[in-house]
């Protein structure tokens, strides 16, 4: 008797145990998982999608089918957080906030638009409210700003001093609403990190174009980005911070040299955050790299290239990356470049006959790259065409290397030009192209007689200032 009694107990708690066991796990699934879900009457039978940024990128976290009412459900993990992109065959995609928490949508429609939006899940809707009450207090704070300028500056206004007060008073009372609206969002929460960062980020040209008293603090708030930090990677603001801070510093620090010395600041400052994350660091590294090549700033992206070859004892570098960065090395300043052999396409001013760049009597040799189907090109170029004779009586030959694929589009670009023009028809794969480590054009190179590389240039404007200083006659 006592046997069986104690059987069935063991047996009860055997159960009690289970279904202790089958709630919990319940309950944290409840709690853990994430939901999107809708009633769009409309959109019957519709694909639905919801993505999330990692990295430059987005990928699928999860898809389903509308049904014939228009309901459907997402369901996710925790895993996916950040910003998503929530879109259904038929409609504009909608930026949602994944972030633990149960997310219903609904859709307004009118005579004028379709719009998706947030009904339920806390962080959905605020951010919601801020980004349709956010562009009205930034466009009245434009309008104030623009007459407090008048008022301040202009002899015909300054003396309506109550003015000013009204002014003044109204522009902080706006900054102050959007700072308490902020500050009622918990410090942990995502979008107390994503709003200000992404408010920086797209700030840069309004800032370094018509405030310049905000220039300081947007430069420092720049350089206090933490490209450790995991929630940025998933933001997809990544390659928008790391282009307009470039950007940025280029059009907000003044003489060449400032900016070049303001970049090199933020590249040091960024590859001391992701020392010992080797993906980040060559994940972001090669990014600016980019963005500095295509912007033709070589200084820095010269000292980037140093710096992280330099501190490569770890071999934390991608194989490709670190290839390339030693090949770009030998392009260098102070470096020596690879001579031109010229081509059975080349284009010679009359009287000038040679194989190669190095058997021209000339003291220096402007290298440039460039192609007819090349934008910038075709406004630079003819620029150099113009410069030409000043450049000739100065001992400089112009050696232009094109990008062109096709005799009849070289013949189009270059046959006008005085200057020697060649090319191999290989575009991006010419050895010409690959020896001078060329990513974009125009490219231009100022060599010595011996080839050596004195200087890299971003602009006709720097190349006139270069010649003025240093080729005087």
């Amino acid at each position: 008797m006592i046997h069986q009694i104690y059987s069935c107990l063991r047996n009860q708690r055997i159960l009690i145990v289970l279904f202790t066991l089958i709630f919990s796990t319940s309950v944290s699934y409840k709690i853990n998982a994430q939901q999107v879900s809708g009633e769009f009457f409309n959109f019957p039978n519709k694909q639905v999608k919801l993505q999330a940024f990692q990295n430059f990128d987005t990928y699928t976290v999860a898809t389903s089918q509308t049904d014939d009412l228009g309901k459907f459900m997402l369901s996710f993990s925790p895993s996916n957080y950040g910003i998503g992109i929530f879109s259904i065959e038929g409609l504009d995609p909608v930026i949602l906030i994944l972030n633990k928490e149960i997310i219903e949508l609904e859709l307004i429609e009118d005579d004028e638009k379709k719009e998706i939006r947030a009904v339920q899940g806390e962080k959905n809707i605020f951010f919601r409210q801020y980004s349709e009450e956010q562009p009205k207090r930034e466009q009245a704070l434009n309008a104030w700003n623009y007459l407090h300028q008048k008022y301040t500056s202009d002899s015909h206004f300054n003396s309506q001093k109550n003015v000013i007060k009204h002014i003044e008073k109204e522009m902080n009372r706006l900054k102050n609403e959007e700072s308490n609206f902020l500050n009622t969002l918990e410090k942990n929460n995502y979008l107390s990190w994503y709003i200000p960062l992404r408010k920086l980020v797209g700030s840069v040209a309004q800032v370094a174009q018509y405030q310049p008293e905000r220039i300081p603090e947007t430069r420092k708030a720049l350089q206090e980005i933490n490209y450790a930090d995991e929630r940025l990677y998933k933001s997809g603001l990544l390659r928008e911070a790391i282009e307009n801070h470039i950007w940025f510093i280029e059009n907000s620090s003044g003489g060449l040299d400032q900016v070049y010395k303001d970049l090199n600041e933020s590249i040091a400052t960024v590859i001391d955050q992701l020392k010992g994350d080797d993906e980040k660091l060559n994940l972001v590294a090669q990014a600016m790299f980019e963005v500095l090549e295509q912007r033709s700033l070589f200084t820095s992206s010269e000292y980037l290239s140093k710096q992280l070859l330099n501190q490569d004892d770890c071999g934390c570098l991608d194989e490709d990356f670190e290839k390339r960065l030693q090949k770009y090395g030998k392009m260098a300043t102070g470096e020596t470049a690879p001579d031109i052999v010229f081509t059975e396409d080349t284009f010679f001013p009359k009287g000038v006959s040679a194989n190669k760049m190095s058997d021209l009597d000339a003291d220096y040799y402007l290298v440039v790259f460039a192609a007819g189907w090349c934008g910038h090109c075709l406004e630079s170029i003819p620029r150099i065409n113009q410069m030409y004779p000043d450049l000739m009586s100065k001992n400089v030959e112009v050696v232009m290397v094109s990008l062109d694929d096709s005799s009849n589009s070289f013949a189009q670009f270059a046959s006008s030009f005085s200057f020697i023009s060649t090319t191999d028809f290989q575009k991006w794969n010419s050895k010409m192209v690959e020896g001078y480590q060329v990513y974009a054009t125009p490219s231009y190179f100022m060599l010595d007689n011996e080839l050596k590389i004195l200087m890299k240039f971003n602009s006709i404007e720097h190349i006139k200032s270069w010649i003025d200083s240093k080729l005087k006659e």
